[in-house]
Order: structure tokens, then sequence, then C-alpha cells
């Protein structure tokens, strides 16, 4: 295996990046008081901190993450717009008599589509939440057969929607790795619509809320995504931060008040920024290597990556990177553009290499004839590869 020189991993402008996780055996380590918590790199991908991440929970109104994505996958297929208006009937109106979150909106009333939208966001309402529902699909039965499709076309294999707006049923439940894969869905799929999560109140029937996320009103870079609390879930939280240009992803489940949720997000948040850093090695298109070619017109092909490269890795473990190319044998010709002819590893200290595919930045046609011959002649007489 070949080692590249620095110049060849020299960082670069990441508009595509591949996900490449480096997997930790031995990496920066910090505890949380939540019984569940993931923390990813979203542009990566890589997992920087993950307990019981996996466990199925009652996920509250985080699960009105999912009501969203639904209500947002209308809306850019145009099936729904923002200035449409959607009745409010009884069933919704019905939410106000209980000891849930709601925005208050009258029985009867023709309520707007943005409203709805701010109402669920900001307001985590679950009238709101109904309302849509009933305008989208005819019932929230219906709307929640939407929800569960939609899961497993994301494929979140351990979520299951029961209602429309997480209240508990044991039919209901999600795994904090799930929630934080649909939020970074959320942010990457609806762009457009990702900053009702940013707003900090919505002012709705004479009624002005406030966002339940408490870390928006912090100086920390977070821009979304939801809370969530029932008696049977605790505090849990889904939030996103950017800072530099580089966004996390996190979800803690399980937390046992309001303040130790916003001290336990706040703290893994500033541990995931201070410990690990995001590291562009190479931009798609850029040549890599000359790989060598059997039979072809060409003795070497130059290769490269189809998407530019960005890893996650320890701050602490960056000097230790390194970048080879491997090839079981020469390319043989014909080679067509894009075809795999090699690998790319990234590894570092008590870090689980990663391989990506590299392959042919040109295509490369086959010698023939009498030419073909004597090449295969000459590789057998004195082991030179053409």
């Amino acid at each position: 295996m070949k080692q590249l020189s620095a110049s060849l991993v020299a960082a670069s402008c990441i508009a595509l990046i591949a996900s490449v996780p480096l997997a930790a055996a031995a990496v920066p380590t910090i505890d949380t008081a939540a019984r569940t918590a993931i923390v990813i790199d979203f542009d990566t991908g890589a997992v920087l901190y993950d307990k019981n991440s996996s466990q199925r929970i009652e996920p509250a109104s985080l699960s009105k993450m999912m009501t969203a994505y639904v209500v947002y996958s209308h809306l850019k297929a145009g099936r729904l717009k923002l200035d449409d208006t959607l009745p409010v009937s009884q069933k919704a109106w019905a939410k106000h008599k209980t000891n849930e979150s709601n925005m208050f909106v009258p029985l009867g009333a023709q309520v707007k589509v943005e409203d709805l939208v701010r109402g669920m966001m900001i307001q985590s309402g679950n009238d709101a939440c109904v309302v849509l529902a009933e305008g989208i699909a005819g019932s929230t039965d219906a709307f929640v057969d939407l929800m569960n499709q939609t899961a497993q076309k994301l494929g979140l294999k351990d979520s299951h929607f029961a209602n429309v707006d997480g209240l508990p049923d044991p039919q209901e439940y999600m795994t904090a790795h799930d929630i934080a894969m649909l939020g970074a869905h959320l942010i990457h799929d609806f762009p457009e619509y990702y900053h009702y999560d940013s707003e900090k109140e919505f002012t709705y029937n004479g009624i002005k809320q406030g966002n339940r996320n408490p870390l928006l009103y912090k100086d920390i870079g977070v821009d979304g995504l939801k809370t969530g609390h029932t008696d049977e879930a605790g505090y849990g939280v889904a939030i996103s931060a950017i800072r530099n240009g580089r966004r996390i992803v996190e979800v803690l489940v399980g937390m046992k008040s309001m303040n130790q949720r916003s001290q336990e997000a706040e703290k893994l948040l500033d541990w995931a920024y201070r410990e690990w850093a995001d590291y562009k090695l190479v931009k798609a298109g850029d040549t890599i290597d000359d790989a060598p070619v059997w039979l072809g017109t060409t003795a070497t092909v130059p290769v490269t990556v189809k998407s530019d490269l960005l890893v996650s890795l320890p701050r602490n473990a960056r000097s230790s990177m390194k970048v080879s190319v491997a090839y079981d044998h020469p390319a043989p010709a014909p080679i067509e553009q894009g075809e795999q002819v090699g690998t790319l590893q990234v590894a570092a200290s008590d870090m689980t290499p990663v391989q990506i595919p590299l392959v042919a930045a040109k295509p490369v046609e086959k010698v023939s004839g009498l030419s073909r011959a004597a090449l295969a002649a000459g590789y057998l007489l004195f082991g030179k590869k053409n």
C-alpha cells in the first residue's frame, strides 16, 4: 500500500461530501445524565458519542419531527401551500380541554398552514398537528400511516408511530439514533422550512408562547430542532448547531428536569466541538494517484474519488492520520471513466481504518492485435506491467 504525500490530502472546498464515519477504539470520553444519547457530525455522519442510542424510548413531542417531515414533503411537492387554510375539527379543538401543549386554534376556524407549522414547531401544539394531519390525509389514522411509511423510506428501523403528537402509546417508539437521523433529514431535505425551528416565539389567537428549546436563547449556534416531555419519557431534546460552518446534531432523552436537559445538551455540544474536528482531504475529480493498467493504450490511469472526502477525527488523532492507496493488481483495459480500480484508505491512531473506492478519472482503451501480444510477452519475460 502506497502512502500519499501531504500535498494530496490538502484541505479543499467541500460541496458534496462522502460520508466517512471513523469508528473509534479510543477517543475522547464524556458522560451524560441522559438515559440515552447520540451526537453525530452532520457532514460526515460520524458518531461522536453514543449512549444506548439503539434503545427504544418514548419520543414524546420529538415525534412531531416526523409529523413535520410529512407536512414538509407535501409542501415541497406542491400538494400543500403555506397560505392554504385548513379547518379546525372538534377533535383538534378538544385538545384544549387536556393538559397538553397547544396553539389554541378556535373550533371551526380556518387556519393558515404556515401558522399551523409554527404552532407545531414553536409551540409544540398538539392541536396544530391534528389540524394538519386531518387536512392532509383526511384523518389522523391515515396521516399516521404516512408517518410510518416515511420512516421506512428513511431507514428508521426502530421507529413506529401511533399518533401525530407523541402522546404515550405502547406502539409509539423511536430510538435516539433514529431521532438524530430524522433530524439530519429535516435539515438536508427541507432547508426552506427548517428556519421555523429557530423562531423563538409565536403569537396566535392572542396568546404568545415561546419556543420550548432553551438552547435557542443562548449564543451557542443552536438553530433547531425540538424538545419533548412526558412523565413516562422524561425530558428530551434533539438539537442542531452550527459553528464555523460545521454542523452537529445531538439527541438526549430521559432527563429529570428542564434545567438538566439544557445543561446536559450544552455540555455535550461543547465537548463535540472542542474534542472533534472535520478534516477535508480530497476533492472529487482531483487526481490522487496513477494506477497501473494491464494491456491498455496507456500504462497508467489517473484515479480520483466520486465525492469530496471529509472525515471526522478527534483533534488529538490528527497528527497520526495517514492516507494511502492500494491496488490488488493492474486494472485490465478497457477501463470506463468512473470505474473502481483501487482503494483509498484513511487511518489514524486508535481508529478503525476506513476504505473509499478509487475510480478512473478518464477512460482507457484496450490495445489490440500484435501490440497486445507484445505487451503480454514483455510482462511474462521481464515482469513489466502496462
